[in-house]
């Protein structure tokens, strides 16, 4: 295969605007993803909706430029369904010239000093090497990170326990109407069945999400703990488990909801969803205080408001601060860069951050706009002719500025 430019690794929504902001400056981009379509959480892990995006009181957008592109084209098609992101996500990266590699894993990177040249990759069909100049690490997981022994961290740090793994799912045919004067009888018939422990799953309560249809339900209700998720056998087990604790509650609903006696499953999220596994220890590290007390950087390339959203690793209960109006926080080029390397970035949820600042700044549209920052950051570096660590910080951010990214 020939040389590029950029090869990025990882097609979930960051992975995308690197890809493609990169491509959008010049540069020859290919993008490495181990399914058959883009879109990641959005269309493997069925994670709906997008999440805090805007501040509160004056709805100020902080996660804009690529991210609203998403936004307004999917908009544009008419159909709520996210199954359209699919559609989406190919025509940008068509139109924006990258090269898409699917159904490919990388297995091994291939290294020369400080610098990654090239990635050893497995389609099941055969196995290919395709070398670059420059690479995002946009897996989520860290994938690439740990290929290259760049220094991260699993979990949390008392004992590398990550956030619970969540099964989404969706429902039809529900009586909506019903179901939300239901609502409340039925978290207090599901939380006494928590507590008697006649259910396996371990969350406090039943958590769903409207705007699909006028009978359609989304589920992010399922929690599972104590699996290690870049394990292979331990999150085979997550998968099985997942999906019980979806069979379990389809029954109590049934059972328990006047609303669902007509209701049926629509689909099952391809693969379960990931929250937290490996982040990089980079050049910064964000962490909690960061957040809170609005830490001003230099070389802030992303914004953000989501709150503090820790889902017990090891059980029941959530651990939350919310930020008031018109609050955000800061997230810094540094996060995005390793210590060990001189020619990748990462980007998405495998960013550098403590496990508290991290259960912020995982969320989709922030992680649309790291995306768009790392694949620009590599755009500056290679029209340059300099290594990650000797951007120009300053005209990065103004090229983010120009392309609609919200650094203020």
């Amino acid at each position: 295969m020939k040389k590029y430019d950029l090869i990025v690794v990882g097609g979930g929504i960051s992975g995308i605007a690197a890809s493609v902001s990169a491509a959008r400056e010049g540069l020859g981009v290919l993008l490495i993803e181990n399914s058959g379509n883009l879109g990641g959480a959005i269309t493997k892990n069925l994670v709906y909706p997008f999440v805090q995006y805007k501040t509160y009181g004056k709805k100020t957008l902080l996660c804009d430029g690529i991210f609203t592109e998403i936004r307004a084209r999917h908009e544009a098609y008419g159909d709520k369904s996210w199954e359209t992101f699919k559609l989406i996500f190919d025509e940008m990266v068509t139109e924006a010239g990258v090269d898409v590699l699917f159904h490919a894993t990388v297995y091994e990177a291939i290294k020369s000093g400080r610098k990654i040249t090239g990635l050893k990759v497995t389609t099941g069909f055969e196995n290919l090497k395709v070398y670059g100049d420059y690479f995002i690490d946009a897996t989520g997981d860290g994938n690439l990170i740990a290929m290259t022994n760049c220094d991260f961290q699993l979990g949390r740090e008392a004992d590398s326990l990550c956030q619970p793994m969540t099964t989404c799912f969706r429902m039809g045919k529900v009586n909506l109407d019903l179901f939300k004067e239901e609502f409340s009888v039925l978290q207090e018939k599901y939380k006494k069945l928590r507590e008697e422990n006649k259910l396996i799953n371990k969350r406090e309560n039943i958590l769903v999400f409207y705007g699909l249809g006028d009978d359609t339900i989304h589920f992010n209700s399922t929690r599972v703990v104590m699996h290690n998720p870049v394990d292979a056998i331990e999150r085979s087990k997550a998968e099985i488990l997942g999906r019980k604790q979806v069979g379990e509650l389809i029954k109590f609903l049934k059972e328990n909801s006047k609303a669902f006696e007509n209701a049926s499953l629509l689909n099952v999220a391809p693969a379960i969803g990931v929250r937290e596994s490996r982040k990089l220890k980079g050049v910064y590290v964000i962490n909690e205080k960061d957040l809170i007390e609005f830490k001003d950087f230099d070389d802030t390339i992303a914004l953000g408001n989501y709150g503090i959203d820790i889902h017990n690793p090891s059980g029941t209960g959530t651990t939350q601060h919310h930020f008031k109006d018109e609050e955000f926080y800061r997230i810094p080029y540094r996060a995005l860069l390793p210590k060990e390397l001189d020619n990748m970035l990462v980007c998405g949820r495998c960013l550098s951050a403590t496990h508290e600042a991290h259960s912020a700044v995982r969320i989709m549209p922030i992680c649309a706009c790291l995306g768009q920052a790392a694949g620009t950051g590599i755009a500056v570096a290679k029209q340059a002719g300099v290594n990650t660590h000797s951007v120009d910080v300053k005209l990065l951010q103004e090229k983010l500025i120009e392309n609609g990214a919200s650094i203020m």
